[in-house]
């Protein structure tokens, strides 16, 4: 149904890119740091952290940095097999821009998309068409949802701001009620509807993000690193690491630099 043809990681100040998608090729792009311009149908979209780019078939565009500036994204691209495909961002005849609510989850499936196909791990076409399929769909639910308010993403930006600067300790709903003035139900129900995500998935994320550079950089045990990060159970970080990660801590550790 979905066959991926390249997929890039800019990370630059000079990026320039000229093309014409034919067949049936799409272009998905997600800008993760600073900014860079995109012309399509000769309309011009100055994309920022945190928004995506969707370029149909058949759309000739080009894009470039912004002079003296840094951006960083992750672009795939790649042919829909299936014309009757039932996604909802798939059938627009014209780009479609969107500034995420469920960015951390897109971000995460592109990094997994890229890292398998660059490696050729064992399986990693399937592996990866499946990671594209949950992202498009992913996207098309919020899609489907029609656009986040701003205020909305403003909210969710707070909570998560709060949440990475606070992620080893317990954080609940009351607490990021409080930090944006709301209700802790209203909190919850809005994290969950504009990221796709609970408040405690995302937390785990963030804690598990953490778990793999202190596993790969540091020279803390793994019982060490679960305490730090907020786990007393050491058997429920295992179980969260390998649910969210697909292998165990120790494996991590086998990328460790030597100590000197």
């Amino acid at each position: 149904m979905l066959k991926i043809v390249d997929v890039q990681e800019h990370h630059t100040v000079n990026w320039y890119e000229k093309d014409h998608l034919t067949g049936q090729i799409y272009c998905l792009s997600l800008v993760t740091y600073g900014k860079c311009v995109y012309w399509v149908n000769e309309q011009k979209q100055i994309m920022e952290k945190g928004e995506m780019l969707l370029i149909p078939a058949h759309l000739a565009y080009y894009g470039k940095s912004i002079p003296t500036m840094m951006h960083t994204k992750l672009v795939i691209y790649f042919r829909v097999e299936q014309p009757d495909l039932d996604l909802s961002i798939l059938h627009q005849p014209e780009p479609l821009r969107l500034k995420l609510g469920c960015y951390d989850l897109i971000h995460e499936k592109l990094k997994m998309i890229i890292l398998q196909w660059t490696e050729h791990t064992p399986y990693y076409e399937l592996m990866t068409e499946t990671l594209l399929m949950q992202l498009l769909i992913e996207i098309s639910r919020e899609y489907d949802q029609k656009l986040i308010s701003g205020d909305k993403h403003q909210l969710v930006d707070m909570m998560k701001h709060y949440i990475q600067r606070n992620y080893n300790h317990r954080i609940t709903k009351e607490q990021l009620g409080e930090v944006i003035e709301r209700t802790p139900n209203y909190a919850a129900n809005l994290f969950k509807s504009v990221t796709n995500q609970t408040i405690s998935d995302y937390v785990h994320h963030q804690r598990m993000k953490r778990a793999v550079y202190m596993l790969t950089e540091s020279q803390l045990t793994i019982a060490e690193i679960a305490e730090f990060l907020g786990y007393r159970d050491l058997s429920y970080f295992y179980r969260v690491f390998k649910r969210m990660m697909g292998t165990v801590p120790s494996e991590l550790m086998h990328d460790r630099p030597p100590i000197l």
